[in-house]
């Protein structure tokens, strides 16, 4: 064998390895590139998954604030109609007639009026347009006596210093424990749900 066959021998042994080595790593590269590709594609499923989910989530978000804001609309009208509605009361004690003023001022007085029995002498304090209705009924009542005005919309408060008592039985304080006790009816009564 001459050197020349030699030398192409081992040309073609070379050859024949870097051909063997190119196709490996061609089949490496392509295994990589597949798993790239697939991890590729992962990714971008995991990343749609979570892309949907915070949508969802911002969509859920928006809706429950949306719903929340609509109830504290809802409770705010709610809310103001039934102050529009305890001014008319409060407006319907003030324009009371004569007749019917009179009647209930005197129920209030004689309610008060118990809790006095043993004392000699009490003040009744009224609204500053029931002056004349109260210095009237008070001509009634032994020991009573006109103290002044207070700001209310009709009634009494009656006050003795001696027992250091206090009644207040005005309109006020009585529409209040009504519409304390009654603010669950007159809202179902008004926003009745159709």
């Amino acid at each position: 064998m001459s050197l020349d066959s030699v030398t192409e021998d081992i040309k073609e042994q070379a050859r024949a390895r870097a051909e063997e080595i190119r196709s490996d790593a061609e089949e490496q590269a392509d295994e990589i590139i597949q798993e790239a590709e697939q991890e590729a594609e992962r990714i971008r499923q995991q990343k749609e998954r979570e892309v949907e989910r915070q949508i969802e989530q911002e969509r859920e978000q928006r809706l429950s604030s949306g719903n929340l804001e609509a109830k504290q609309t809802r409770l705010a009208a709610r809310r103001q109609l039934l102050e529009r509605v305890r001014e008319q009361v409060e407006t319907a004690l003030v324009d009371l007639d004569a007749e019917t003023r009179e009647e209930l001022t005197r129920e209030l007085l004689d309610a008060a009026s118990t809790e006095f029995e043993d004392v000699e002498a009490a003040e009744v304090y009224g609204r500053s347009d029931d002056e004349e209705l109260l210095t009237s009924i008070l001509e009634e009542y032994d020991g009573f006596e006109y103290g002044g005005e207070i700001d209310c919309l009709g009634g009494v408060v009656v006050e003795s210093d001696s027992s250091r008592v206090r009644v207040n039985n005005t309109f006020d304080s009585v529409l209040e424990d009504v519409w304390q006790e009654s603010l669950r009816e007159i809202s179902d009564e008004l926003f009745e749900e159709q």
